[in-house]
């Protein structure tokens, strides 16, 4: 059985936690993605966090091994669980949920607490970076992470998408309540095999131990659709490919 959530006894998963439920704070404004502020100084802007370490996120997903043990993400995504609010944290453009959604990882429970965008996408496939990512994070009651990666390539509008865009534009450090259910089911591929490691959070304090499922299969929105999200976050919201170090990567099947 797969498993790699750790606990971290320096405090890292409950700096994390309190930044993933309440990002936008002023905390949030000491990091950026340019310059003195770029990911190359995460480490030491982030006193005591994982940004220096050995097994982050995210990483060019290559050399991947197919696993037999493996199974399909169990996912628990109901269609009356509400988007609380929508939030321009600065760095990306954040959706917070009321508690009810959340999927199953070797037995335990993974609340989904917020979903977020990069532009472009984060991690690469076979060196290919795709014009979107979607970051699904969810948190268990030890604050340990589980994250859902899905592309985005740029054809048909996404019908979810314009539900999520109705509540922008939103300047940065704005806030809106959505208080609108939401089926999560409905912006997720058809195909559900996935690439798994573990990694890190993308941010800071960029926490190890994270479980990372990355859909194969990409969903589809407009050019229309990703150039709003692109105008309201920082240019090139995405953290550089982080050195794999020994890591395994492995590929579910149906």
């Amino acid at each position: 059985m797969l498993s790699g959530c750790k606990e971290d006894s320096s405090g890292n998963n409950r700096r994390a936690l309190d930044s993933v439920v309440a990002q936008g704070s002023s905390q949030q404004g000491h990091w950026s993605y340019e310059g003195e502020t770029g990911p190359e100084h995460w480490a030491e802007i982030e006193a005591g966090s994982d940004c220096n370490g050995k097994f982050q996120s995210p990483i060019n997903i290559v050399k991947y091994k197919e696993n037999t043990n493996l199974k399909p993400v169990a996912l628990y995504y109901a269609n009356k669980t509400k988007i609380h609010d929508v939030t321009n944290n600065g760095h990306s453009i954040q959706y917070n949920f009321e508690p009810g959604d959340y999927i199953v990882v070797n037995g335990l429970r993974y609340d989904l607490k917020q979903v977020h965008f990069h532009e472009p996408s984060e991690h690469t496939i076979d060196g290919v970076r795709y014009p979107l990512e979607m970051h699904l994070v969810h948190i268990n009651d030890s604050g340990q992470y589980t994250v859902i990666a899905v592309m985005a390539k740029e054809g048909i509008s996404s019908i979810p998408f314009e539900f999520l865009e109705s509540f922008l534009p939103l300047k940065p450090g704005e806030n809106k309540i959505v208080d609108f259910p939401f089926d999560m089911n409905d912006n997720l591929p058809e195909n559900k095999e996935y690439y798994f490691y573990i990694g890190s959070l993308t941010t800071p304090p960029c926490t190890e131990g994270v479980n990372w499922y990355i859909f194969k299969e990409p969903i589809t929105v407009s050019l229309e659709q990703v150039e709003l999200l692109k105008n309201l976050m920082p240019v090139n919201n995405y953290r550089n490919e982080q050195p794999h170090n020994g890591r395994q990567i492995y590929v579910s099947r149906d």
